[in-house]
């Protein structure tokens, strides 16, 4: 054990993770160079699309400071006699959506590489992971990366960091990810400073799963972090949250790829193959002893309150159960999201979803289509609301459709948050002119020096979900970065805005917006209704209802159809009669007529 390292990479998003991590790949031999490529450890289409980490990885390294025997202990797992070095790598996501990702990647570790950007110097994430780290009592190797860039503010952002950790500068590395400039420095002090795990290999086997994923012929496969004892193929399992017993089909490591071994033994990071094909029996947090072992459960993840709620309809109803399942198997991977059958008129059956905020929400739904096939239709993300009812009861609103009818809404609260922007000191003015026109209140403004403020704001967590972040980017020219985390509940003045088309009302339309701003979201919408709904035989008015008033209004003209077309010749009144006939047909569609309106419709309506 004592020459095992376990480590992750922690930084705001686009700071260089991914791409240092492919230099140890390079230098540690792990992968060979014919086969490496840019953002190695990002294994989804969609990863590398974005060019963002979704899912942590993590990958085991054999390395030796010794350059002479570099080469000869690259590619292969060493034993420690020889003095090389296990390392244990995690590589982790940026962006505040994806934070749980990041917190259970730091659970299986001991030391973190906090990289910052040399041209973009501390930003908000760069904050909330360092403080992560600082609660599991990591070993914090400091870093500043993209020092080859002619951007570059290479002593400004040391400067920085190194206030922020109360540090001497020259503690801090200085690498170029992208050339592999001091990269071997930087892994040769992962091996020197930080701690090697603690454990025991005498004592019962325990490990704490971290992640999981499904595979159709080994069931459910845990990454685990071995904290005791060890464990071989084919030795009985139990998994103490659950009570389930499974059989260890086979155990191994990530290579990135999962490369299969004869036993895991304490400090090592790795997996277990369960053969269990129910992912509800797995838990990410749980703890794997052996069968009638008697030892206690390690401490678990915390799951995350989701913030953001999006309903998800299947565009075809009976692919119903196909996207359950596919929810069901990405959940097994990704805990922090919930999900709950919901029913809707003009969509059928389809689910309701919590995640951790708007990303989240549409990495998840662009994966079920990508990898599951299933196109849907996607609800715009709303938040959960306390209403206390005229008699005294409350009631949780997580969606338009759970609004109570009828004026009986006595009070109602919402979700606040605190949220942490940092924005160069020439858009300083901008950003709180922004921030104060989406209801923030300021609480601090922090010079950090380098020409950079903190700026604390409490605001709605409605506003949050709203596109807050791309406006903010969009204000500052994409220099601002922001970090937010939950507050508590407060009083609001919201109404249910509903949608009539034709006189019926689409409740899969409606949405809840504050009361000043009621008019406005419907004129929007009826508005960009009336160019989405076809045009019908008869004439249909779409309108938007607040509290039971109409305060916005369009209408969509008749289709006509010349039935005195076929007449030629002859008198004018058989014209005149056939245009009565039309006449009073099209008055009985419009009282009785109905207007089915396209999933696609809802779709367009949800994206805009």
């Amino acid at each position: 054990m004592s020459n095992i390292r376990n480590f992750c990479i922690i930084a705001h998003i686009d700071h260089g993770k991914s791409t240092l991590a492919d230099r140890f790949l390079e230098l540690t031999g792990t992968i060979e160079r014919r086969k490496m490529r840019e953002q190695f450890l990002d294994q989804m289409e969609l990863e590398r699309e974005k060019g963002i980490t979704i899912k942590m990885q993590p990958v085991r390294m054999s390395y030796r400071s010794d350059p002479a025997s570099a080469e000869a202990s690259a590619g292969r797992q060493s034993d420690g006699s020889d003095g090389t070095y296990a390392l244990n790598l995690i590589d982790t996501p940026g962006h505040a959506d994806f934070s749980y990702e990041v917190s259970r990647g730091m659970a299986a570790v001991e030391g973190a590489i906090l990289l910052v950007d040399a041209t973009k110097g501390i930003q908000a994430q760069t904050l909330a992971h360092l403080h992560h780290a600082q609660e599991q009592r990591l070993f914090i190797i400091p870093v500043v990366n993209k020092i080859d860039s002619p951007l570059a503010r290479t002593q400004e952002a040391a400067k920085e960091l190194a206030d922020l950790l109360g540090i001497d500068a020259a503690a801090i590395h200085f690498v170029s990810a992208k050339e592999g400039t001091n990269v071997e420095k930087l892994l040769q002090a992962v091996g020197e400073k930080v701690p090697p795990p603690a454990g025991s290999l005498e004592k019962p086997f325990r490990a704490l799963i971290f992640g999981s994923r499904f595979d159709t012929f080994k069931g459910v496969v845990a990454f685990v972090r071995v904290k005791d004892g060890q464990i071989k193929p084919n030795e009985k399992v139990s998994f103490l949250g659950t009570g389930v017993e499974a059989i260890a089909q086979e155990v191994g490591y990530f290579s990135p790829q999962e490369v299969s071994q004869q036993e895991l033994k304490a400090g090592e990071i790795g997996y277990i193959a369960t053969g269990v094909k129910d992912p509800a029996h797995i838990r990410i947090g749980d703890t794997i002893v052996k069968t009638q072992s008697s030892v206690e459960a390690l401490a678990g993840f915390q799951i995350p309150r989701p913030v953001v709620f999006v309903s998800l309809y299947p565009q075809d109803p009976n692919e119903f159960d196909a996207l359950k399942d596919a929810l069901s198997k990405l959940r097994l991977n990704d805990p922090s999201f919930t999900y709950e059958v919901e029913a809707k008129e003009a969509l059928g059956r389809g689910f309701r979803c919590g995640f951790l905020g708007v990303l989240h929400s549409e990495i998840i739904s662009e994966r079920i289509r990508r990898e599951f096939k299933i196109e849907m239709v996607i609800s715009r993300p709303s938040v959960e609301f306390d209403v206390t009812l005229k008699n005294g009861n409350t009631i949780s609103v997580k969606t338009p459709a759970d609004w109570p009818q009828g004026g009986i809404v006595q009070s109602i609260k919402e979700p606040w948050i605190l949220l942490e922007a940092i924005t160069p000191r020439e858009f300083f003015s901008r950003t709180t002119q922004f921030l104060q026109g989406v209801e923030g209140t300021n609480l601090q403004a922090q010079d950090l020096g380098g020409e950079k403020f903190l700026l604390k704001y409490e605001m709605p967590l409605r506003e949050m979900v709203s596109g807050l972040y791309e406006k903010l980017k969009s204000v500052t020219e994409g220099m601002a970065s922001m970090d937010y985390k939950f507050l508590d509940e407060r009083p609001a003045d919201l109404v249910k805005l509903e949608f009539r088309i034709a006189g019926q009302v689409e409740e899969a339309l409606a949405t809840i917006v504050p009361q000043r701003r009621a008019y406005q979201e419907g004129k929007t919408i009826v508005e960009k209704l009336k160019d989405l709904v076809p045009p019908q035989q008869f004439e249909v008015a779409i309108q938007a209802v607040a509290e039971g008033r109409v305060i916005a209004r369009e209408t969509i003209k008749a289709r006509r159809r010349d039935v005195t077309a076929p007449l030629y010749g002859g008198d004018v009144t058989r014209k005149r009669k056939l245009l009565e006939i039309q006449k009073k047909g099209k008055k009985e569609l419009k009282a009785k007529g109905r207007v089915t309106i396209p999933s696609k419709v809802f779709l367009d309506i949800f994206r805009a």
